[in-house]
């Protein structure tokens, strides 16, 4: 049973303050008693009451509200205090959601009132405006049905005149003021009607009743007794109120003056685009639109590219600048236009010019050098066949054979050998452009083939990038680390290279951006990496594999002289010859301090040195020219990083040096057995991978199986463990070429003769005793030969693997090819010592 608002609480709500106003105008016609102060008192409170729940709003003393009946015990109640000419007593309710309250679902305090007026709509709904008198207090709920019937006790207020009253009836006065200028919906007779009471409480009833509050709030302010009190609270909403109404203001000022000023914007603009018409002038838009119809007409891109280019131009041209789809449209045109379509740069291919330019800029690689030589010579003959006019009958007269790449090299070896600088070099001596675009790490296919223009901030991938840095269609274009890619949910970046270093598709390369066809044909692609395993099966398939071994000693002898040592001068601030480095300096440099296959950490050490000499020359503790010797070399440096430790390693039965192959170049490792009491046990440590592991039980194996040839007690075997160990423990290792270096090392410790310390081995071993041949064998051998060893054993069929080694390196070392395990050991294998 709830007298309420209308269902359009909104709608009612704007109306509410108008309706008062006129129940309170027709109070005044009709019963000559209107709400203002001075007004004659209303009848004593009766002892009883009609009670009507209110849902959703209050009614307090000295205030008329519209209100709306519409449940039929709502309507009883209604007729009966009509009937009966009694005044009703309004109740919030608790729980303005509930259909039909109890008694215990109302407050305690509410207001008595008397109907004004009421009016019955076709559909039994009554509508009536109510005039509060004073507050009451429930005492006992005396009926609950049909409707509540209590008996009640008046809550008087007496007047109160104060100087703090006073100041707070003027503030209230204010503040509604104030709050009727920001809420368009107060009507401004109403406004004028509260700035005329001066009664304070009822000047505080009538603000709380057009004033938006939580139903908490109002029930609250009407439980309150002392007037300064209630005064307060009501000025702290009131406050609170107009705080809210003047941030919404602000916030509807600052959106209006937005809004007017890009209306007035685009009506300037407008009488802009007019004004140029009149005057024969374009404006912006148009001059914009033309200037890419004139990129389009002379950038020389394809008939496919030109179609998409002219219809986005157009679509351009019907747009608003102010569109987001413009600029869009704008970003993706100059990506078109400014790509080089059709410029070049002319080859020059005189052999002798590029032969000289390789020989400047990299010592040695003849190999490599021959391999680009070729490359270029055969670019020199197409040229000179593509120039020729073509006498098939299916073709036109005049026209010419394209020309195609076709080669895609891969330049593999370990880091500081010169794979980069060597594709500037070619670059420079064929007259290109150069491009480096470092792909290790990438993981997203978008990288390579672009983003599609459905996201925002997409752009085209590294190689469309690439070719619009470069300003040219025939640049030498370098994709560094390409085994460093990844791939992950998002793409494998490896496939979209397929297309990219494919001959047969590139030439009509899409990148996902532009979505129109690129001819990357003549592109010159040079691919490096460090590793060949990490690189799929079907992009290697694509590229030739240009294997870049590491340095000899001379060779990284020659590359400092002639180019380290003068680029590290040149770099650090000095001048020719005012720091000088002796031969054996270098050499030392290279084995007691760097020890690597390239020369990259080398250099590094040659401007540690340059920086620190020209710094004690600055402070007055040494003077230039200076020539740097070995014996300087502690001084400068420290201590030297590495040691020849052969020697002191194999001094025991039990360990051999293996050679070994990495990413980064070949190196040396020594492999130790041990044994001690146990009962034939085989244990096997260092990270080492299956196939390493099975070696090593190969070889224990065939041990085992020749022990009496060797003078091997079969009571080894049974009473003792034998534990092989690879040190590095935290390198991963695997590879079936340390075969015979754990066969060595095993038959070492079983025999008690020791492994010569200047000999090396690789090789694979089986369980017949035969050494299969292994890979790497020149990066293996360099490695040893840095530090230091004599004799090399190789498995026999290695031996064209030779050819590759530098004349100087072949001639300081002595090479023992073998087919079986037991020429390993007699080559490597000192007499067992003589016990004194």
């Amino acid at each position: 049973m709830f007298a309420s608002m209308s269902d359009n609480d909104q709608e009612r709500l704007n109306n509410l303050l108008q309706a008062a106003v006129e129940a309170a105008a027709t109070q005044v016609a009709e019963s000559g008693e209107p709400i203002t102060e001075g007004a004659d008192k209303p009848a004593p409170l009766p002892s009883t009451l009609y009670i009507l729940p209110l849902r959703g709003v209050l009614v307090y003393p000295s205030s008329a509200l519209p209100l709306r009946v519409a449940q039929p015990r709502a309507i009883k109640l209604i007729d009966d205090a009509l009937i009966a000419k009694a005044s009703i007593g309004l109740v919030a309710s608790k729980t303005p959601g509930k259909e039909d309250p109890g008694p215990e679902d109302i407050y305690d305090v509410g207001t008595a009132a008397t109907i004004v007026r009421n009016f019955r709509a076709p559909d039994g709904i009554v509508n009536m405006i109510v005039q509060g008198h004073e507050r009451f207090r429930i005492v006992e709920i005396t009926q609950s049905e049909p409707y509540i019937i209590a008996r009640v006790e008046p809550l008087p207020e007496a007047p109160e005149s104060t100087l703090e009253i006073e100041a707070l009836r003027r503030n209230l006065s204010q503040g509604f003021a104030r709050m009727a200028e920001l809420a368009p919906s107060v009507p401004e007779e109403l406004a004028q009607m509260i700035q005329n009471i001066t009664d304070p409480r009822q000047l505080t009833y009538a603000v709380a009743t057009y004033m938006r509050m939580d139903m908490a709030d109002a029930q609250r302010l009407l439980e309150m007794n002392g007037l300064p009190d209630k005064m307060l609270f009501l000025l702290q909403l009131l406050n609170k109120e107009l705080e809210v109404l003047e941030l919404g203001k602000k916030i509807q000022t600052e959106a209006t003056s937005e809004m007017e000023k890009l209306q007035r914007d685009y009506y300037l603009r407008e009488q802009m685009k007019a004004i140029q018409r009149e005057l024969g002038e374009a404006d912006e838009q148009q001059i914009e639109v033309a200037d890419f119809r004139k990129k389009i007409a002379e950038c020389g891109m394809n008939a496919e590219a030109r179609r998409e280019a002219e219809r986005e131009v157009e679509r351009m041209a019907k747009l608003p600048t102010q569109a987001a789809e413009y600029g869009v449209i704008r970003t993706y045109l100059d990506w078109l236009t400014t790509l080089p379509w059709a410029k070049n740069t002319p080859d020059n291919l005189d052999m002798a010019h590029a032969r000289a330019v390789l020989d400047e800029d990299h010592y040695g690689l003849k190999d490599i050098k021959e391999r680009i030589l070729e490359f270029l010579a055969v670019r020199k003959r197409k040229l000179e066949l593509a120039a020729e006019p073509v006498q098939e009958e299916a073709r036109p007269s005049g026209i010419t054979r394209p020309v195609r790449e076709g080669v895609i090299l891969c330049f593999v070896g370990p880091p500081g050998v010169g794979k980069t600088s060597l594709g500037a070099s070619i670059a420079r001596a064929m007259g290109r452009k150069f491009i480096r675009s470092s792909v290790g790490g990438v993981r997203d296919e978008a990288e390579i083939r672009g983003f599609r223009r459905t996201y925002i901030g997409s752009m085209p991938g590294r190689v469309v990038q690439s070719l619009r840095r470069a300003e040219s269609n025939n640049p030498v274009f370098m994709l560094d680390e390409i085994d460093k890619m990844g791939s992950d949910f998002r793409g494998d970046p490896s496939s979209a290279l397929l297309e990219v270093l494919d001959p047969e598709q590139n030439r009509e390369f899409r990148d996902h951006y532009l979505d129109v066809p690129f001819d990357l044909s003549q592109v010159i692609f040079i691919c490096t990496a460090n590793s060949l395993e990490s690189i799929p099966g079907p992009l290697r398939d694509r590229m030739e594999i240009l294997q870049l071994s590491g340095y000899t000693e001379l060779e990284k002898l020659s590359i400092a002289r002639g180019y380290l040592v003068p680029r590290q001068i040149k770099e650090n601030g000095l001048k020719t010859g005012e720091v000088t480095f002796a031969d054996e300096a270098i050499v030392q440099l290279m084995r007691d301090f760097t020890r690597e296959a390239g020369v990259r950490n080398l250099e590094r050490e040659i401007g540690s040195i340059s920086r620190k000499l020209l710094t004690r020359a600055l402070e007055g503790k040494g003077r230039l020219p200076v020539k740097v010797t070995a014996k300087m070399l502690p001084e400068l440096l420290g201590k030297p990083k590495f040691y020849f430790e052969a020697i002191e390693r194999t001094a025991t039965p039990g360990v051999a040096t293996g050679m070994v192959w990495t990413p980064v170049g070949g190196d040396i490792v020594f492999i130790e057995a041990t044994r001690m009491k146990g009962s034939k046990g085989f244990i096997l440590t260092g990270q080492l991978g299956d196939v390493m592991r099975e070696s090593a039980q190969a070889a224990l194996s065939f041990l085992r199986t020749h022990a009496s040839e060797l003078d091997i007690k079969d009571e080894v075997f049974e009473k003792y463990d034998i534990h092989v160990h690879v040190p590095a423990g935290a390198q991963p290792k695997d590879g079936p070429s340390a075969g015979v270096t754990m066969a060595t090392a095993l038959a070492s410790l079983l025999t008690e003769r020791r492994v010569r310390s200047d000999v090396a081995m690789t090789g694979e071993i089986t369980l017949r005793g035969l050494v299969l041949p292994v890979g790497g064998v020149r990066d293996k051998i360099l490695a040893a030969h840095r530090v230091g060893m004599k004799t090399i054993i190789l498995p026999r069929r290695n031996e064209a693997d030779l050819d590759e080694l530098p004349d100087d390196v072949r001639k300081t070392l002595d090479f023992v090819l073998v087919d079986r395990i037991e020429q390993v050991w007699k080559a490597a294998l000192l007499p067992v010592r003589k016990k004194k």
